[in-house]
């Protein structure tokens, strides 16, 4: 059996692709449709035009990477990634078209040609997600909702399973192999685009396995979300139909810092705004997107809707807009088809880390590594594991605990945690507030060390009733310690990495960096059946 966890395009795609051979349990911490996917406005990446080319899009996500892209992973991303489009519209999915009939296909920031995909204007990711949440609903695949992953099984070395929470009860579920596609950690920050559940519960666990991490300290800062609570994103994709980024006293700032402007790369816009709002005392910039007028709500009716509910009218007023943590390039280190340093684990999507986003993800490629990597995975998975071979990458090991100078007895607030992040390991750093991110975290990974919420089978049956509130401060209090080391140890300004103190990029530094915990071992794994399990789509 496959047990895939994470119910976002990369985990559906997985569980179809798997389903044709294999048993497959899919679980997921929340309902099947809540992940980053159904958030997903910017639409999809392709290249499927006249005039445009596999290899165009590849030199455009290259140098979006600023040198640490793997090449073959990214020709890989390009090439499948047209076939696995051509699929989806084969199967129905209902992609914009312009008044000729023809596929509508949008100009992103660093994109050199139009070819980004929409369906339903701004809803892209919910519209690929429903069509593959009813593709899935007749492959007889298990489905595990409200289910949360607190650790992976390993025996012997291998991944054999995974031990699961489901009405606040421990649970293991055996399995042959495990793909993780369980999403990033968007909610280490304070502004943040990323849904309640991206708490990073499937790096973290692969981290206590001892799976090797990489490029940890690439954390992907979307330039513009509403500077209003709840930062709903304000897709690229508005800037690519010209809208124009405005100071408080109406100067458009983006053209003095890139030759493309508004459409620079991503790290650049959101690096130049929050450079903008520090010089008017944290104040947010403005889009301005009234040239757009009456069409602006045709064009993007998820965002005008978000904009009306602060009695925002897009086509007549400047909108607020700030940065906010948008996606993770770093992740579980994978080979090209989802292999993990675990036997038997694998894993797709933001959880992963290919190489393909290097240290900055262009626009639009993430529903498309979704798309290419969980299919890749799940066609590996389904190999017979003991002929593959499991990728070794040299790592720097280090132990939740290592150099701990002072413990806490008190685990943190999921606000603690996010407002150290936001400050001092947000899109500029500068050792300073990094070495002050990192005490705070070892005090914090010291309370979880003193009174440990790890439990056995041994555990009475009223003490095994989990908080998984409780697991996913956990997680993101080991996240964050990663992470914060990671930006201590990167000397240089590249990408979505930005130090202060080191703002030049230096090419000695042109390398991934890959990180490993001393590992425990889970070693319980039986096939116990799950409380209130089902099969199907419960929708």
């Amino acid at each position: 059996m496959i047990v895939i966890i994470g119910s976002g395009l990369a985990g559906l795609t997985a569980a179809s692709v798997a389903s044709k051979h294999d048993d497959v349990t899919l679980i997921t911490k929340a309902r099947i449709a809540d992940s980053n996917t159904q958030h997903a406005q910017g639409g999809v990446a392709a290249a499927i035009a006249p005039g445009d080319s596999s290899e165009l899009h590849a030199n455009d996500t290259l140098a979006a990477g600023h040198g640490l892209c793997d090449p073959e992973a990214v020709r890989i991303l390009t090439e499948d990634g047209a076939q696995r489009i051509r699929e989806l519209i084969a199967a129905g999915t209902p992609f914009d078209h312009d008044s000729n009939g023809q596929l509508s296909q949008a100009l992103e920031a660093a994109h050199s040609v139009p070819r980004v995909l929409h369906s339903g204007g701004d809803a892209t990711g919910a519209a690929i997600e429903t069509a593959m949440i009813e593709r899935i609903a007749h492959c007889g695949i298990q489905l595990l909702e409200q289910t949360f992953l607190s650790d992976l099984v390993v025996e012997r070395g291998r991944v054999t399973g995974v031990r699961v929470i489901a009405s606040g009860m421990e649970t293991t579920i055996a399995a042959d192999a495990v793909i993780l596609a369980s999403g990033g950690a968007g909610q280490l920050y304070s502004h943040t685009t990323n849904p309640s559940v991206a708490t990073g519960d499937g790096a973290a666990a692969a981290w206590r396995a001892g799976a090797t991490l990489a490029d940890c300290e690439f954390f992907q800062f979307h330039p513009t979300s509403l500077a209003m609570p709840g930062n709903t994103l304000v897709s690229e994709a508005v800037r690519g139909a010209g809208a124009v980024l405005l100071d408080e006293n109406g100067r458009r700032f983006m053209r003095d810092a890139h030759p493309l402007a508004e459409l620079a790369p991503r790290d650049v816009v959101a690096e130049t705004i929050a450079r903008v709002m520090r010089t008017q005392g944290g104040r947010p910039v403005f889009l301005d997107a009234t040239a757009l007028s009456d069409k602006f709500s045709d064009r993007f009716p998820s965002i005008a809707a978000a904009c009306a509910a602060w009695k925002l009218d897009p086509g007549k007023d400047l909108l607020p807009v700030t940065p906010a943590a948008h996606y993770w390039m770093g992740g579980v280190r994978t080979d090209l088809d989802g292999r993990t340093s675990l036997p038997g684990l694998y894993a797709a999507g933001e959880v992963a880390c290919t190489g393909v986003h290097g240290a900055n993800r262009l626009a639009s490629n993430s529903l498309l590594e979704a798309l290419v990597f969980g299919h890749r995975a799940a066609c590996a998975a389904r190999t017979s594991v003991e002929n593959q071979h499991w990728p070794r990458w040299s790592a720097t090991e280090i132990t939740d605990d290592d150099d701990a100078t002072s413990l806490s007895s008190t685990p943190p607030t999921l606000q603690e945690i996010q407002a150290i992040m936001w400050s001092d390991v947000g899109i500029s750093r500068n050792r300073l507030g990094l070495k002050r991110a990192e005490e705070r975290f070892r005090s914090w990974l010291g309370s979880f060390a003193c009174a440990s919420i790890m439990l056995g089978p041994e555990t009475s049956q009223e003490a095994q009733r989990i908080s998984t509130a409780d697991l996913e401060i956990r997680n993101l209090v080991t996240l964050g310690a990663i992470i914060t080391r990671a930006a201590i140890a990167r000397t240089e300004s590249r990408g979505a990495h930005r130090r202060e103190d080191y703002p030049r990029l230096d090419p000695n530094q042109a390398h991934r960096t890959n990180y490993r915990n001393t590992p425990y071992a889970r070693t319980d794994a039986i096939p116990l059946p799950l409380p209130h399990a089902h099969v199907g789509n419960s929708r």
